[in-house]
């Protein structure tokens, strides 16, 4: 007889027995996540602070269930240690929700020594699984701030402080209603949550098939119409479940290798991939859950002020990585392509597309109306949303299943539980190491702040920048990149808004709109910036590509979104202006100046003729002419540097060096 070891992949006897068992106990515990939250939302019978004890604590469980589902090569003191996880998970919020009154109004700034302990013990769980979840990179800047806050007396400068003592700082992370259960936990909670399981009954029901399908179909008239499916669906997909690399691994599960099938390198696919996840966080009306998060923190904007400023930036966006997307395509792509319809003949069929539109359609009509028209809040409309799609996801099978053959009522009733549960299960799936990561953000948020790092971080940017704009902002930029390495985009988002944007705001009377959308682009370029880059991490990966030479592509066709930010600086009108003329117009020169810039990186490798490394000189010319576009502060310059961009682009695109040699690639 055999004996197993610790390190063996399987320890228990009851073998796949208990993977189906984590797999049914997982399933259970997102069904009771999503009915608390539920309830909260239709009755909202507790304060906030107390709820967002419940939320923290069952994203940790739910987390922790999944890792044990899927761990296969864990030792038996492995899984011990995630059970105890588990278990703090729960006793930690638990007893936070019982003593609410006291903690919240009777006992601020001291705890019981139990109360120490047991925050102290809640505080390495939550650290644990921060790493487990997103790496040491993110677990180091959270442990750095502890650090910070604890040996500030020992700092000299601007930076020093006096120090907050370590049973301070645990009350703060724990017991005060800061830290881990603080007004971020709480935003999403809240204000985010909902929209996740709207995300996971879409993917329930086949939503996301339907995107790839009509992805598919539009690919069909475009000579880069494969790699530009990849830009549609992430577009779709990204701007709601609420993080690059879920994104990423979503739609580039199937884009990747549709790209290099049809003879796309490697590289060039999965920089394509993750420029495109992340462009998905720009785009309204969700916005990756940002825009309720921004709506939140800043004074006297509503979310539909949010979204509206949001629509003219995003479409620069998109419009020129699309047109980057073909450069790159129609020098790789292979004339005869792949067979298409074999493709969406591999994607599980649904209705008739009038019906799916409809079926997936009147819930996001839901959405529009309850939000941007009748005004609803924020957690009402997200709740009605997701009882609109439960409502036609599985009511309209139900009714067709009385007129057409194929499925009696019975069994579609039975399919379309099933289809909503794991709905369920996927929501809560995708934000549970959200829950994970925010409560560490809002701890890091909350010590900085009892520093009083944020107001000195301001004093110091402008110090060093001398007080010039330009500087301040290409630093706050750096810092911006720096701090959100690794980061989903809500939890980036919140770190460079509450430490970044006041500097930007205060001191240059940018108008705080036009610096949150700053920082909120700024942020999540981290996700395609080296060396972390963690939404081409995961493509790199799918792509089975080098991750350096993947990072490049995403640059080179990630630009423009650099670029982006710093219009909003010294064009704000483009996110302040509303619907007026004025941002319309101002919208329309950024974008010639985005096309200007991806043309000028992605174009013939010979431009009028001139070979390497004088035509680098040229393609820089681009660049410049179409940074100058985007961002010199008036309008009439700006207009005639666009005349010569284009005036320059259609002389070079009827030079015959511009043409391809017929059967021969081109390169860059």
């Amino acid at each position: 007889m055999s004996q197993r070891t610790d390190n063996e992949s399987v320890w228990s006897p009851l073998g796949f027995e208990r993977k189906h068992l984590m797999n049914n106990l997982l399933t259970v515990a997102s069904l009771l996540f999503w009915a608390r939250i539920v309830l909260y939302a239709w009755n909202q019978g507790v304060p906030r602070a107390q709820f967002a004890a419940v939320f923290l604590g069952g994203g940790m469980l739910i987390y922790i269930f999944e890792q044990l589902r899927d761990l296969e090569d864990g030792s038996r003191l492995e899984h011990l240690w995630l059970w105890f996880c588990a278990a703090l998970s729960v006793i930690g919020p638990t007893y936070v929700w019982l003593h609410y009154q006291v903690l919240e109004t009777m006992r601020i700034g001291y705890a019981l020594p139990r109360e120490y302990a047991l925050g102290a013990v809640f505080s390495v769980v939550v650290l644990y699984l921060t790493y487990r979840a997103f790496g040491t990179a993110f677990v180091a800047v959270v442990i750095g701030a502890i650090a910070y806050a604890y040996f500030g007396y020992a700092i000299p400068g601007i930076f020093g402080h006096s120090g907050i003592g370590e049973r301070q700082i645990i009350n703060l992370l724990t017991m005060e209603f800061d830290g881990f259960f603080g007004s971020i936990t709480q935003t999403v909670a809240v204000k985010v949550s909902l929209f996740l399981l709207y995300a996971g009954l879409m993917r329930g029901f086949g939503a996301f098939d339907l995107i790839m399908k009509l992805s598919f179909k539009t690919a069909k008239h475009l000579r880069s119409g494969v790699a530009q499916s990849a830009v549609l669906s992430s577009l779709i997909v990204g701007s709601i479940n609420g993080a690059q690399t879920a994104n990423a691994a979503m739609t580039g599960s199937f884009t990747i290798p549709l790209m290099k099938e049809s003879g796309m390198k490697g590289e060039t696919s999965g920089g394509i991939e993750a420029v495109a996840s992340s462009g998905g966080q720009i785009m309204p009306p969700v916005m990756g859950a940002a825009a309720f998060v921004m709506a939140s923190l800043v004074p006297s904007v509503g979310y539909v002020d949010v979204l509206i400023a949001g629509i003219v930036p995003a479409l620069v966006f998109y419009i020129s990585v699309a047109i980057g997307v073909h450069y790159m395509a129609v020098k790789q792509l292979s004339e005869d392509g792949i067979d298409l319809k074999k493709r969406i003949t591999e994607i599980p069929d649904g209705y008739h597309p009038a019906i799916e539109m409809l079926r997936f359609g009147i819930p996001f009509a839901v959405l529009l109306y309850t939000l941007g028209i009748a005004q609803w809040t924020v957690i009402s409309s997200a709740l009605y949303t997701c009882v609109a799609m439960v409502l036609t996801g599985a009511g309209f099978p139900i009714a067709l299943s009385f007129v057409q053959a194929e499925m009696g009522p019975r069994e579609t009733v039975s399919n379309g539980l099933t289809s909503m549960i794991s709905g369920f299960k996927f929501g809560a799936i995708a934000i549970a190491p959200i829950t994970v990561i925010i409560a560490a953000v809002n701890g890091i948020v909350d010590l900085l702040n009892a520093t009083g790092m944020p107001g000195k971080l301001s004093i110091a940017l402008v110090s060093i920048a001398g007080g010039v704009m330009l500087f301040t902002v290409i630093l706050a930029m750096i810092i911006c990149l720096i701090l959100g390495l690794g980061m989903p985009t809500v939890a980036a988002y919140t770190i460079v808004a509450l430490l970044i944007a006041p500097t930007i705001v205060s001191n240059f009377a940018v108008p705080t709109l036009a610096a949150h959308f700053f920082v909120f682009y700024a942020a999540i370029l981290s996700g395609i910036t080296p060396p972390i880059a963690i939404a081409v991490v995961v493509t790199a990966g799918i792509a089975e590509a080098d991750f350096w030479r993947t990072s490049l592509e995403a640059l080179k066709l990630g630009l423009p979104l650099f670029i982006l930010p710093f219009t909003f600086i010294y064009n704000p009108e483009i996110v302040t202006g509303g619907f007026g003329l004025m941002t319309a117009g101002s919208g329309l020169v950024v974008l010639f100046g985005a096309i200007t810039v991806t043309h000028g990186l992605n174009c013939a490798s010979k431009p009028f003729g001139i070979s390497s490394p004088f035509s680098y000189g040229v393609r820089g010319g681009f660049v410049l002419l179409g940074t100058l576009a985007m961002v010199w502060p008036t309008m009439l310059p700006r207009i005639g540097v666009v005349v010569v961009s284009i005036v320059l682009m259609l002389v070079q695109t009827r030079l015959p060096y511009f043409q391809p040699v017929e059967g021969v690639p081109q390169s860059n």
